[in-house]
């Protein structure tokens, strides 16, 4: 039963792959990584339980939260076009007394 649980995320890592390729803007392309990130959690955990190895949970939340922090760093360059944020600088003509 397990085994069919494995073979069914993989099979839809490899869907998520096909839209990272194919999608057709910017966004559909960042949602796609970021579900193959949870695809593979969900991978770690059940192959974890499928070897016996508990362990593989703390393996599997840490990959979660690397998958989170660089969703958030991909959007947040895409936006801005660098990771500090909006630009502090401002025009001579946008100043106000």
């Amino acid at each position: 039963m397990f085994i069919a649980a494995t073979l069914a995320i993989l099979v839809a890592i490899a869907l998520v792959l096909v839209r990272a390729f194919r999608g057709p803007t910017v966004y559909d392309r960042i949602l796609a990584a970021n579900m193959i990130g949870t695809k593979t959690v969900l991978l770690i955990g059940v192959l974890g339980f499928l070897s016996g190895r508990p362990d593989f949970i703390d393996i599997a939340l840490v990959y979660a939260l690397i998958n989170f922090a660089g969703l958030i760093a991909i959007v947040k360059f895409h936006k801005f076009g660098n990771l500090a944020g909006p630009s502090a600088t401002t025009d001579e003509g946008d100043r106000r007394p």
